[in-house]
């Protein structure tokens, strides 16, 4: 049975805790201390579609790697010390099925988190974010890109998504917005709304997608750091800038988010299988921010590569 609508944050927090179970304990979800580090943002999927069927209109031949597995991706992020991901629902193969990241959580309660997807469009979008909150979803991937071209300009403003949230506040399972410079506005508007919602702007809002760092869009960006619970991914790096390492056009940005948010409200994520892909890799990824910034503090580095992720997602 689904928790009541009234649930409030502190008994929706021990129902996830308690479904969880005696695994869900501080020490479990304490960092190993060999592999500090949370990707804060990788996709996943297996070859078997008859168990994890596909989205309407994907087939087996669109998968592209055909397989990216927890194991696979795993493989990759151990030897650069990460033992902890947030894994994405990916909109494009599964779309509102997170089944599949559920079961990766389900075998390995201690390394994994998910940023599901609900579909905002039907009712109960509140009630369904509460059932799957013991299920190791702690966000929600929310985007125009899953709506049609006409529908996107209003987007924000379905009830369901202002029910969701809602439920966010009470729950901590965080907006994660994947969005363009130009829905930095709207969001700055839900964020006014919504100031009890924890808020997540996956990849730098994608500034640097066409090879440009505008001020302007950079300045919107900034402009959400006086909402206390949002904060930014900076992920992505194969897809901005010169897309290709060792990534260093983007320090400039980052270093001013760190201005107007701070290290404790910015976390570092690969986006593999994408970044691992053509000429860019993993290691190239966590690097920017583990080995070349050399004016971040230790403090500061830690919370880029595992605090924030951890506050954010590791919480239940």
């Amino acid at each position: 049975m689904p928790p009541a609508r009234s649930l409030t944050r502190r008994q929706a927090l021990a129902t996830g805790l308690t479904a969880f179970g005696a695994i869900m304990t501080q020490d479990v979800l304490a960092a190993d201390k060999d592999l500090p580090w949370i990707d804060a943002h990788s996709h996943i999927w297996p070859p078997d579609v008859d168990k994890f069927p596909l989205a309407p209109g994907q087939t087996k031949a669109d998968l592209k790697p055909p397989s990216f597995t927890d194991d696979e991706l795993m493989a990759i992020a151990r030897p650069e010390g990460v033992g902890r991901v947030v894994l994405i629902q990916h909109s494009v193969y599964h779309l509102f099925d997170n089944s599949y990241l559920i079961d990766a959580v389900r075998r390995h309660p201690k390394m994994f988190r998910v940023q599901g997807m609900v579909d905002d469009l039907l009712s109960h979008a509140g009630d369904t974010m509460k059932k799957l909150l013991p299920q190791g979803v702690t966000g929600f991937r929310i985007t125009p890109f899953v709506r049609k071209k006409e529908d996107q300009a209003k987007w924000l403003e379905s009830p369901g998504m202002i029910e969701m949230w809602k439920t966010g506040a009470e729950t901590r399972q965080a907006m994660c917005l994947l969005i363009n410079a130009s829905d930095l506005a709207a969001t700055d508007a839900m964020c006014e709304r919504h100031p009890d919602t924890p808020v997540v702007i996956d990849h730098f809002a994608r500034i640097g997608v066409d090879g440009e760092f505008r001020d302007e869009d950079i300045k919107a960006l900034c402009r959400l750091a006086r909402h206390k619970h949002t904060s930014v991914k900076i992920s992505a790096y194969y897809a901005l800038g010169q897309k290709k390492p060792p990534h260093d056009e983007l320090i400039p940005m980052i270093k001013r988010l760190l201005d107007c948010f701070g290290s404790q409200r910015l976390m570092w994520a690969s986006d593999s299988p994408y970044q691992i892909q053509g000429v860019n890799n993993y290691k190239a990824s966590i690097s920017l921010v583990r080995d070349r910034m050399d004016f971040l503090s230790k403090q500061d580095r830690e919370w880029l590569l595992a605090k924030t992720a951890e506050k954010v997602f590791f919480y239940a």
